[in-house]
């Protein structure tokens, strides 16, 4: 563990050498470059980064969502050291490495197996939103039905699939005359007298019978980190039952005890038709998940030499090997109360905050937590004035107001203490 220091020069001159080569041959639509932004990573351990100008830094991002267990985590060296020096590349969907079976009989044990509903299938990818385009090539092929039923404001990545069930305008609007018409959205609930609207306007929508799917996040994860009124995954397994589609949940960003479950859709006890995952899957390395029912994952056909859905990297064994020991380092009893008990201090940290006058509300729940504030894009500002305190942190929201926290478990107490007096400091100054 090792507190920041108050740092007067952000970004420092490498940083800024690093950004300037950078902006001269990387798209310059990628990395965000202002004379204060960013910094570049040398370095990281625990919850502690360094960046090439020497400055430490208190990650509160895990970086985005991915290293919940920490940097440099001794599982996750391991598993990448070991495999690396024997099998470093496998034929995914030809000659496979044996850490697929193994990864692929693991997943369907945690979700379905564990959660009592029969046997479950894998389908592995490498990004989160390749697990998502699964899903609903797998929902199309179940019930034929061609439509999506999705939420404003959700995230679900960007590749074409995936952008035309993303609830973000900013991020369709450019590509929307490539874009096929096959996703209905309706709004996300934040409230108990929303969740009621809910049900009626969903109801209208999926009784027209060309919906195959409904997809969502449990928590609502870039769109703002809100936490959906007891009840909405409830309604929307009763929903999807009650009109013949399948219900698909992104557990991309609050899987793995992001939300101190397993699996978000445990705090309801909902069992979806399919289950996206991906970020902490490995902790340290691209590999993404779809896992669904068997019986809906069946719908695919049998391969008969070329799959339908596959990618040169499938099944990549150095992933299969770090997410096999994730999924280990996870199963520890005494980790699991771990999260429970930072999720107690980051409440405890995070409450003052709520009486600030620049902060509109302060919620979240286990390892996930959303702080928004009443000016648009305030949370951008934080950003990088967070730097110079020490911090590295994300803003959410469509609209830049919540500051997004999905901190580890390695942060010790005393990081947390830390953290809530510099986040409280940040924001008596927006």
């Amino acid at each position: 563990m090792v507190l920041p220091k108050l740092v007067t020069e952000v970004p420092g001159k490498k940083s800024r050498e690093l950004a300037r080569r950078l902006r001269a041959c990387e798209s310059r639509n990628v990395t965000f470059v202002t004379p204060d932004f960013p910094v570049f990573w040398e370095r990281a351990d625990g919850g502690n980064v360094w960046d090439v100008d020497g400055n430490c830094f208190l990650d509160l991002t895990s970086a985005f969502g991915v290293a919940t267990a920490g940097f440099g985590a001794e599982h996750k060296k391991r598993a990448f050291a070991g495999q690396s020096a024997v099998l470093e590349h496998g034929m995914g969907d030809v000659h496979p490495a044996a850490l697929k079976v193994e990864l692929c009989e693991r997943l369907a044990a945690l979700t379905f197996g564990r959660w009592g509903a029969g046997a479950g299938k894998v389908a592995l990818g490498n990004s989160g939103f390749e697990a998502v385009e699964t899903a609903l090539k797998t929902a199309l092929m179940m019930t034929g039905k061609r439509r999506a039923l999705a939420f404003e404001g959700a995230y679900h990545g960007l590749g074409f699939g995936s952008l035309t069930v993303n609830g973000w305008d900013f991020f369709k609007s450019p590509f929307r005359a490539q874009l096929a018409d096959f996703a209905d959205f309706v709004p996300f609930p934040r409230s108990a007298a929303e969740l009621e609207k809910l049900e009626p306007l969903m109801a209208r929508i999926l009784s027209r019978g060309e919906t195959g799917v409904i997809l969502a996040e449990p928590i609502l994860g870039r769109g703002g980190e809100v936490v959906p009124p007891d009840g909405f995954l409830r309604l929307l397994r009763r929903l999807a039952d009650r009109h013949g589609a399948l219900l698909a949940l992104d557990e991309i960003y609050t899987g793995f005890f992001r939300t101190g479950r397993w699996f978000a859709c445990e705090h309801e006890q909902v069992v979806p038709d399919l289950v996206c995952l991906g970020k902490a899957l490995t902790g340290a390395f691209p590999l993404s998940a779809c896992v669904g029912r068997a019986a809906v994952m069946d719908a695919w056909p049998e391969s008969a030499g070329e799959a339908l859905h596959t990618s040169t990297f499938l099944g990549h064994p150095v992933g299969c090997a770090l997410a096999l020991a994730a999924l280990e380092f996870w199963a520890d009893a005494d980790r699991q109360g771990r999260v429970a008990e930072l999720a107690a201090a980051w409440r405890a940290v995070l409450e003052p905050l709520r009486s600030l006058p620049a902060v509109a509300d302060v919620r979240g729940r286990g390892l996930l937590w959303g702080v928004e504030l009443k000016q648009p894009n305030a949370a951008g500002a934080l950003m990088i004035s967070g730097l110079q305190r020490g911090l590295i942190l994300l803003s959410a929201g469509r609209d830049g107001r919540v500051l997004s926290l999905a901190p580890g478990v390695a942060l010790t107490m005393e990081e947390i203490a830390f953290a809530g007096g510099e986040l409280q400091r940040l924001v008596m100054n927006t």
